[in-house]
Formats: C-alpha cells, structure tokens, sequence
C-alpha cells in the first residue's frame, strides 16, 4: 500500500529544491530561502521517523494528529 503523505512530500520535495536553484540562477539568494529548502526537504525525514513509531499513539503524537481522527 502506498503512502500517500509520503508520495506527497516527495513530490513537495523536488518542487521546492527546483524552486531554490531558480532563486539561484536568478542570483537573488536570501537567507530566508535557504531555511525554505531545509524546512520544505525536512518533512519527508519526519514522515521517515513516523513511519517507525512504536504504536498508534506515538504514531499520532509524531505526525501531530490529534487522537479524535479515525484511521
């Protein structure tokens, strides 16, 4: 079965990598884009971390879900 927030945050991934190299070749670098790559690459190794949750709880405290959703 696959992951679909996963498959998703891949995807969000590469947009923003292509995004920051854009900004570069367009030479307007700025720190706050730096931090946008890091942010926008960094959620598919929580989705990672996640995925190895030792219970349904710790599963829901690591993606942030609160308890009341029905998976």
């Amino acid at each position: 079965m696959e992951n679909v927030v996963a498959v998703k945050s891949y995807a969000f991934a590469i947009r923003i990598v292509k995004l920051y190299k854009h900004l570069l070749l367009e030479e307007k670098e700025f720190v706050i884009f730096k931090q946008m790559l890091r942010s926008g690459t960094a959620i598919g190794a929580l989705i990672k971390e996640a995925e190895h949750a030792q219970s349904k709880a710790d599963l829901l405290n690591k993606m942030n879900v609160p308890k009341y959703c029905n998976f």
